[in-house]
């Protein structure tokens, strides 16, 4: 009778025969299709949206108390029980959801799937703006570090959620590193751009630089003016290798780099509402955007072969963000 095989040697033949290599990536569609159930993530801000996260406003908006008006800034709060409404009026709550929902509506007429963020969101008024708690990069979901305290535990129900759909969280950001995802924007599917300022700072932007940067992705960190709170106020592409900007609000250097990287642009005029730049793009060339650009602007885009839709969403900007800041696509088709 032959000898027996020693167990070590049937483990280690046994790992060898079933072993996995590193290759292809995570991020690569066909494993995450093989092992998380769809191909989760995106690598750039233009192409067609598949999926995309929400939070419809509901009963944390209650804690906004009309009497409590800080008349230093022109708006209200409390800082004692943290919060703050930053606009000189709060609209009824109602009229908020109704903004909300025909935002919804139009992402629906796309072919948009719409997933909602879950869990009870307290007294967290800006949790309408789901765009900040996290950053969704090839292969999944960077969860911030949320810049304000007022906004902080936003991140787990976002993790919590993305947990529930299967979406790969690929680093949750530590340390004293403070990142919303409204101050990141991919240029292309090479290039993305982190804006540093009262929110962001450089910890935050290099921690979800080392994510970037091991899947071939160059971070351009730049510093916003004052107190500019993220880079979607001021940068946003809508095609392929077209941004709209408010030049004022950005660095000459950003300026000169998006020229060196071919990237067209549409400055916005003085006369529009500069919540037209919150717009999103839901495929390339093709835009949800709030009322308030002025003809001479529609016609920069028209001539860039632009398309769009209005949505009204004024009494839901009152609140701080607009419909860009209101949405984050979980899977965008590739350009």
């Amino acid at each position: 009778m032959a000898d027996k095989a020693p167990p070590g040697w049937v483990y280690n033949q046994t790992v060898k025969m079933f072993a996995t290599p590193g290759d292809p990536p995570v991020e690569s569609p066909a494993e995450l299709e093989s092992y998380w159930g769809r191909a989760w993530g995106i690598s750039n801000d233009v192409g067609r949206i598949r999926s995309v996260l929400v939070h419809r406003p509901g009963s944390e908006m209650e804690v906004v108390d009309p009497a409590k008006r800080i008349e230093s800034i022109g708006s209200f709060g409390d800082l004692e029980a943290g919060w703050y409404f930053q606009s000189d009026t709060v609209p009824p709550i109602a009229d908020m959801q109704a903004q909300h929902d025909m935002l919804v509506a139009a992402l629906r007429v796309h072919g948009v799937e719409i997933h909602y963020i879950e869990g009870d969101a307290g007294t967290r008024l800006k949790s309408c703006y789901t765009r900040d708690p996290l950053i969704m990069v090839k292969g999944g979901a960077i969860v911030c570090r949320m810049g304000t305290r007022i906004r902080r535990g936003e991140e787990l129900a976002v993790t919590r959620t993305l947990a529930k759909l299967g979406v790969p969280i690929l680093r949750t950001l530590s340390g004293t590193a403070l990142m919303e995802g409204g101050s990141f924007a991919w240029i292309n599917d090479r290039t993305a751009v982190i804006g540093c300022g009262i929110r962001v700072n450089r910890e935050g932007a290099e921690q979800v630089g080392e994510v970037l940067r091991r899947q071939g992705v160059e971070l351009l960190i730049i510093d916003l003016v004052g107190y500019d709170i993220h880079i979607d106020g001021s940068f946003q592409m809508i095609d392929k290798d077209l941004a709209i900007v408010d030049p004022f609000g950005l660095p000459y250097s950003f300026l000169e780099k998006l020229k060196a990287l071919k990237i067209q642009t549409v400055e916005i005029s003085p006369a529009d509402d500069k919540w037209i730049i919150n717009s999103l793009a839901v495929a390339p060339g093709e835009l949800l955007m709030p009322e308030g650009a002025t003809n001479q602007t529609l016609d920069a885009l028209a001539a860039h072969g632009v398309k769009w839709t209005v949505v009204p969403y004024g009494k839901m900007q009152l609140n701080g963000g607009g419909i860009h800041c209101s949405t984050t696509p979980l899977i965008r088709d590739p350009v």
